[in-house]
């Protein structure tokens, strides 16, 4: 038996951080994002004997282990290690999968640090595959709590809480986060609206990828010690998720592109690390030639930058930001969330 599961990548409009301890569970947080059509990818194969071999494309490895092993977290795939230990311990298996070895294959169409929550997604995208291959009755809202438990607990990997439910469910989601639940809510935004926001944004790789830690751990640091520049910059971002949700529904996209900028220029004062020079001079190259309004993706300090731009001067700033050493890269939208299936 063969089965495989991709999650998709997502861009997060406004509101990241509001989605991180312990600042949600204050004041509660809010976050305005969409899934895209980058993936990550699991499969699984089953083995007639107990060896389990894992494989990362991504990063060149091939580890062998036993299928009855307690792993230890050491910097060898441990996403995938906390996968099978949190399903293990929380699931009861059927003894005879116990005596049955499997291979694993995982890849993503964006590495670790690019600001697209490829890790978390992975993380999805793995719970996917056991789910399928032991029939676990799993809701989108467990999964995703699991994946968060996995890869945030367990691992104690920093980051918020809104990376796990957008893979897992898909599409444009204004997701709420309280002290004691996580709130989806699917929107319901017209095609023509959808389409036009499509052809009018673009996507720029900086040419660097980010560990994001230290940049959350100030920023935990800041909001624990209540300072005022950061906690501003979470309640003005949460407010403009609000906002970019209502003009999204409304139409209102020159409106969206704007509120993008704002909630910019909030986020570069949640860290000092979160911009660079390199990043501002992206910035500053593709607002002098249309683009409305933009912002990195993710924590900062390098992956993506996001731009809404005048459909009329779009293929200016791509050629611009090109020969600034940035990336262009194609995307659309992807609403169908975390997808299982079983092959031969």
């Amino acid at each position: 038996m063969i089965v495989r599961s991709k999650a998709p990548l997502r861009i997060s409009f406004a509101g990241g951080g509001t989605d991180v301890s312990p600042y949600f569970e204050q004041y509660g947080g809010a976050v305005l994002s969409t899934t895209i059509n980058k993936f990550a990818y699991a499969t699984l194969s089953t083995r007639e004997d107990q060896d389990l071999t894992v494989s990362s494309l991504d990063y060149d490895i091939v580890a062998k282990y036993k299928c009855d092993d307690c792993f230890a977290y050491d910097g060898e795939l441990d996403l995938v290690k906390a996968v099978i230990n949190n399903v293990r311990n929380t699931y009861t298996w059927d003894n005879s999968l116990n005596h049955r070895g499997m291979d694993i294959f995982i890849h993503s169409d964006a590495p670790p640090g690019s600001g697209l929550g490829s890790s978390s997604t992975m993380v999805v995208a793995l719970i996917g595959i056991f789910q399928r291959y032991l029939n676990l009755p799993l809701t989108n809202y467990d999964l995703a709590e699991l994946a968060y438990k996995a890869e945030r607990i367990d691992l104690g990997i920093k980051g918020g809480l809104q990376d796990q439910y957008a893979a897992t469910f898909g599409g444009f989601n204004y997701i709420e986060f309280h002290p004691t639940s996580v709130v989806v809510n699917p929107l319901r935004i017209h095609p023509e609206y959808l389409n036009e926001l499509e052809y009018n944004l673009l996507l720029c790789y900086t040419g660097r990828t980010r560990l994001s830690a230290h940049i959350l751990d100030r920023q935990i640091g800041s909001v624990s010690e209540k300072r005022d520049t950061v906690m501003e910059a979470l309640h003005e971002s949460k407010r403009i998720a609000v906002e970019m949700k209502n003009s999204l529904l409304q139409g209102r996209l020159n409106d969206f592109g704007a509120l993008l900028h704002e909630a910019w220029l909030h986020k570069k004062n949640l860290d000092t690390q979160i911009t660079n020079p390199e990043i501002d001079n992206l910035y500053e190259v593709a607002r002098k030639h249309g683009a409305i309004g933009g912002k990195i993706l993710g924590a900062g300090g390098g992956g993506y930058l996001l731009f809404y731009c005048d459909f009329r001067k779009k293929h200016i700033i791509a050629q611009k930001l090109e020969e600034c050493g940035g990336q262009v890269v194609e995307f659309g939208f992807d609403s169908a969330g975390l997808q299982t299936w079983i092959t031969n």
